[in-house]
C-alpha cells in the first residue's frame, strides 16, 4: 500500500471512532431537505486509458479531491430513478508518477443526482468540468499547453453510517485537454476508482 494514502485511511479510522454508529434497531433516515450541503473528501489513484493509438504515455497517480455541493431540489422522478440533484465545486489536484513526477490541480464546478436508493445504500451519477493546470505539458505527446480542462463523469455508491455521515466508493472517468487552444491536442484519457466521505448538514 501506498504511503500517501495512510493518512486518508487514518481520517475514515477517526471519524468512525468518533462518530456514533447507530444500533441496527435505529432507523437511518438519509432524506436530505433543500439546502442541505455536503462537504466531502476523496482519494483515488489515476490509470491510463489509451483509447487510439495516438494515445501512448501511460500516466498515473494519487488524486485528491475535496468539495462541497448543496441539494437543489426534493426527490423527483418516478420508481427507481427518483433521487434528488445537488450542484457544487471540487479541487482536483494529481500527483503525476507516471511518465514523469509532476502535479496538476484544477477547479471544477460539478453536478450530482443522487438516488433514493435502499435505506442507507444510496447511488449517484456526477459530472464535472473545469479549468485545469499541469506541467506536463512538452513531457508527454498528447500535452502541449499547460493550462487545460478536465471533465469527469461517474458514479458510485454512498452508504449512510448515520443520517450525516456516509462513506462513499465509486468511478469516474477522466479527459484531460486544452480545447484547442494549442497543438497537438490529443488529450489524455483515465480511469479513476476511488473512495471518501462525506459530511451532510
Amino acid at each position: 500500500m501506498k504511503v500517501y494514502l495512510f493518512p486518508a485511511i487514518a481520517l475514515l479510522g477517526i471519524l468512525l471512532c468518533v462518530t456514533s454508529i447507530p444500533s441496527q434497531a435505529e432507523e437511518i433516515l438519509p432524506r436530505l431537505t433543500v439546502g442541505t450541503q455536503e462537504i466531502g473528501l476523496s482519494v483515488g489513484y489515476l490509470l491510463p486509458n489509451r483509447l487510439t493509438s495516438e494515445h501512448s504515455t501511460k500516466q498515473s497517480g494519487p488524486a485528491f479531491m475535496p468539495s462541497w455541493a448543496m441539494v437543489l431540489t426534493d426527490p423527483i422522478g418516478p420508481g427507481w430513478i427518483r433521487g434528488q440533484i445537488l450542484l457544487g465545486a471540487e479541487i482536483v489536484y494529481i500527483q503525476f508518477e507516471r511518465p514523469e513526477l509532476t502535479h496538476g490541480v484544477g477547479f471544477t464546478p460539478k453536478i450530482k443526482y443522487l438516488f433514493e436508493g435502499w435505506q442507507r445504500i444510496r447511488p449517484y451519477l456526477e459530472f464535472a468540468g473545469g479549468p485545469f493546470y499541469t506541467d506536463l505539458a512538452g513531457q508527454v505527446p498528447e500535452e502541449s499547453s499547460r493550462f487545460n480542462f478536465i471533465l469527469t463523469a461517474g458514479g458510485g455508491i454512498s452508504w449512510f453510517v448515520t443520517s450525516q455521515l456516509s462513506l462513499n466508493v465509486g468511478y469516474r472517468f477522466h479527459h484531460i485537454s486544452n480545447a484547442g487552444t494549442r497543438y497537438p491536442n490529443i488529450g489524455l484519457n483515465s480511469s479513476l476508482p476511488y473512495g471518501g466521505f462525506s459530511f451532510y448538514f
